[in-house]
């Protein structure tokens, strides 16, 4: 597929961004990978990272500016939408920048992906997506709703949209695991906010697997979800800072004691593809190829405390590399 194509993603600085440039510079065809983000810096950290690998381009833009992104996908085949405002706490505090980047700019990156005949996007979005009660949540809702639509405004035109629902990504920047490294280092008091609360989890290697299986097996208006372990934030304290003491600091404003990533209402739209779901469109036009899965059950959810798979304290130990 992807063949002397070229392909751009939005937000590409980021861990996922530095992960799937890896991942398609070493395994696949590609002939041009274009990063597009607002951060010189870490552009340059990159370029450097990657040894000025020839096929890569770095462009200076935001999502927020729909003619430089008319600009930057002039002659791209396919996208990875991963720029976002993605700190809870942030987002609660200034939500009209929120909105502007996530929202306003999910719109941005449709309406220059259908301008300039884009083949495929693949959307990155969130678990806080499903029943949000944060801002963050909300947008990112908003997002994945106009990434499906998209594929009703793209009309007969060859464009295709999706979107990647997925939970915490061990080792990315926002994880908790670097904090709680370094309070191991430290020593002393660990804070937690609720022993409780669990969280799904996905590595980054198959957070990569996902959006690359995505682009394969995407008709237009999917929103694919991984089947993913659940952890209890209590065992991941106890994996990083063993032994330690834990003070619970109680829930967050916009946090869940627990998260979704298909709700209730969602599962009359939800088929099992395996190693995955799928939510599925409902638009009068789409026909599903149920050869790809099976219907879900009346009434079925997926949460991250009554799931199936569970990490353990050995394999969160693991999964941080000690």
């Amino acid at each position: 597929m992807f063949d002397g194509a070229s392909l751009l993603i939005t937000g590409g600085t980021g861990s996922l961004g530095n992960a799937l440039s890896k991942y398609l510079l070493e395994n696949t065809g590609l002939r041009r990978l274009i990063i597009y983000s607002r951060d010189e810096l870490k552009q340059h950290e990159m370029r450097q990272r990657f040894g000025a690998d020839k096929r890569m381009r770095f462009f200076i833009g935001n999502v927020r500016d729909l003619e430089r992104m008319r600009r930057a996908f002039n002659g791209v085949d396919y996208v990875i939408h991963a720029a976002a405002l993605k700190q809870v706490p942030a987002a609660e505090y200034n939500p009209f920048e929120c909105i502007k980047t996530n929202v306003l700019g999910a719109q941005n990156v449709i309406e220059a992906a259908l301008d300039c005949g884009v083949k495929r996007l693949v959307a990155l979005s969130t678990d806080k997506a499903c029943n949000p009660i944060n801002l963050y949540g909300a947008t990112k809702l908003c997002s994945d709703k106009l990434f499906v639509a998209g594929n009703a405004y793209a009309g007969a035109s060859q464009t295709r949209f999706a979107v990647v629902r997925y939970g915490n990504v061990s080792g990315s920047r926002g994880s908790v695991v670097p904090l709680f490294k370094h309070l191991a280092a430290e020593g002393g008091e660990v804070p937690i906010t609720d022993a409780r609360m669990t969280r799904f989890w996905i590595t980054i290697e198959n957070a990569v697997k996902l959006v690359m299986d995505s682009f394969e097996q995407m008709q237009g208006g999917e929103i694919f979800v991984p089947k993913i372990p659940s952890m209890r934030i209590i065992d991941l304290a106890e994996a990083l800072c063993p032994g330690q003491p834990i003070r619970s600091i109680g829930i967050r404003p916009g946090e869940k004691l627990h998260e979704a990533m298909i709700g209730e209402d969602d599962a009359r739209s939800v088929i099992d593809m395996g190693e995955r779901y799928a939510i599925l469109p409902e638009f009068e036009w789409y026909t599903p190829d149920m050869s790809r899965g099976t219907r879900v059950p009346e009434g079925f959810c997926y949460t991250s405390d009554a799931n199936e798979k569970w990490l353990s304290v050995a394999e969160l130990r693991r999964l941080a590399g000690l």
